[in-house]
């Protein structure tokens, strides 16, 4: 019984999406809910998993091409045996038979011969042998009657290019990835960008464009978290079952601040200001496919630990292409950790339609003049960036104040002073 594979039905604000990898290909076996494809969309990657134990049949789109919502991007053959490694489907007995009405011209040629001594190749590894100028007697066959399969060849290329690669000094962090140029030519590699970064691109560029941004800073001394942290990291560990980190006391204090600060929590719809009373933060989160920006929901009503563990689900999710539309809508403020990666001080952009964004650096121990002596302390350096029509410089420079003491001294979020 054959049946359509479609794409997922779009929210409505995403209006098309893009095939991103296709996880089965046609003739392979797929068994009942395994992820058959990924289609990435402005926002967030959505996966189509198998209807039922059956076989792909037919790609109707392949990886790259532009897919609509619900529109249909191949055939699923429900009930069909296939196999597990279509390309490395064997050349003797049924097998081969099967290969000759499938693909006759590679049959031909692969019908019992071997690509070279003794080694039998599977036409896959044979190709692949040959692209990477691999002698296949020096490959170990893993396959029936000791075949050499695609991947026997793709695990010896590997290993070939670990052990050189372990031969060469170590590359500095940020090279461009190796690829295979004549020597003295100068290297480019021209890679497209995924829907995800161009969206985010695009929205990036736009808010600088239509927004007065500007940008105040402060400094911090964190000193009294981290002694918090130290003193009652274990325990608290083990009542919670997670790790107490920064973030959560920065979205606590940010959160205090809000409520003092109303305009800080607002947004811009065209030209009404839309003031939120309550407070959706959004913790930006950094992927391999670009920026995305979950939304920690009524922070206001929520623990350290519960703060904690919605973020440790959100980064988890993000790295693993699992967040949903709904993970990502909405949001009255956010908050960005560039410190992680070492940033000591920074300008983060608006995230539309929200007015101010929060900027977190690295913790750097500086000589500061404490009580009329020099001590040594651990800073760190905070930025706002704004929207000058919504805020003015007082209320952002005050808002930017009132966090830093609730931090300097945490006591001040329990009591709200």
């Amino acid at each position: 019984m054959s049946t359509e594979i479609k794409a997922p039905v779009f929210p409505e604000s995403v209006a098309e999406g893009t095939l991103a990898t296709w996880h089965k290909q046609p003739g392979e076996a797929c068994s009942r809910d395994e992820l058959i494809v990924d289609i990435e969309t402005d926002k967030v990657v959505l996966e189509v998993v198998a209807p039922a134990d059956g076989v792909i049949e037919e790609a109707l789109k392949g990886e790259g091409d532009t897919v609509q919502s619900g529109e249909v991007i191949g055939k699923f053959k429900e009930g069909a045996a296939g196999e597990s490694k279509p390309a490395e489907k064997e050349a003797g007995g049924s097998d081969k038979k099967e290969s000759e009405e499938k693909a006759p011209a590679e049959t031909a040629e692969d019908s019992g011969s071997k690509a070279s001594g003794d080694a039998i190749l599977s036409p896959a590894a044979r190709k692949l042998a040959e692209e990477n100028e691999v002698d296949p007697e020096s490959v170990k066959g893993t396959g029936k009657g000791d075949r050499v399969t695609k991947e026997d060849v793709q695990n010896h290329v590997d290993a070939a290019k670990s052990s050189s690669a372990a031969s060469k000094p170590a590359a500095p962090a940020g090279d461009m990835p190796e690829v295979n140029i004549q020597q003295g030519e100068r290297p480019e590699k021209r890679v497209p960008m995924t829907r995800l970064r161009a969206s985010m691109a695009k929205r990036l560029v736009n808010a600088q464009q239509t927004a007065a941004m500007l940008t105040t800073f402060n400094e911090v001394n964190m000193g009294p978290i981290m002694e918090l942290r130290r003193q009652y990291k274990e325990s608290f560990e083990k009542r919670h079952g997670i790790k107490l980190g920064f973030m959560s006391f920065f979205a606590k204090a940010a959160t205090e601040a809000l409520k003092r600060f109303p305009a800080v929590n607002a947004s811009i719809d065209g030209s009404d200001m839309v003031y939120h009373g309550y407070q959706d933060i959004g913790v930006a989160v950094s992927t391999e496919r670009g920026l995305v920006v979950p939304v920690v929901r009524d922070v206001d009503g929520l623990g350290l630990a519960d703060i904690e563990k919605k973020i440790v689900e959100y980064g988890t999710k993000a790295k693993g292409g699992k967040l949903g539309i709904e993970d990502m809508t909405g949001g009255t403020f956010t908050i960005t950790n560039g410190g992680i990666f070492g940033s000591l001080i920074s300008t983060p952009i608006l995230n539309p339609p929200q007015t101010a964004i929060l900027g977190m650096h690295k913790i750097q121990e500086r000589p500061m003049a404490v009580n009329g002596q020099v001590e040594i302390q651990p800073m760190m350096y905070l930025a706002l960036s704004y929207d000058h029509r919504m805020i003015d410089g007082k209320e952002a420079v005050q808002f930017l104040v009132a966090i830093k003491e609730m931090l300097e001294d945490p006591a001040r979020i329990l009591l709200d002073v």
